[in-house]
């Protein structure tokens, strides 16, 4: 160690994990590279962590996150989904996140409303 403490040796690992699939127009993503994101989650949490998996959130029709692409968060939702229901992956999908037109502050990232949305969606999934 460099003299910093590890977030792992000052609060322990997570017994609780979420993961969100987020991309860039290109190249994409795969679903090998979400098993390696789900893989990595474990390697850093506790052991038999709970692991819930998201895409990125979704967008009203007509509005579109320039940096994800058309397409890109419902991409993200479709592997975030995929997992959930992929036994071997042993994660869940609680259901996708929503930012209306006025709750986006450049296109793609939330403004104060769009965080506030975020956080009651977040609440509603996890109380």
């Amino acid at each position: 160690m460099d003299g910093r403490l590890e977030p792992a040796y000052m609060f322990g690992r997570p017994d609780t994990v979420w993961a969100q699939i987020c991309i860039f127009a290109n190249p994409g993503a795969t679903y090998d590279e979400v098993k390696r994101l789900i893989a990595n989650a474990r390697l850093h949490a506790a052991s038999g962590a709970q692991i819930f998996i998201t895409g990125q959130p979704l967008y009203d029709p007509g509005q579109v996150c320039q940096l994800a692409g058309a397409n890109g968060p419902q991409l993200t939702d479709s592997l975030a989904r995929q997992a959930g229901s992929d036994a071997t992956q042993n994660v869940t999908y609680p259901g996708a996140f929503r930012l209306r037109p006025n709750e986006v502050a450049d296109g793609c990232h939330a403004n104060t409303a769009g965080q506030q949305s975020l956080g009651r969606q977040a609440i509603a999934f996890w109380g």
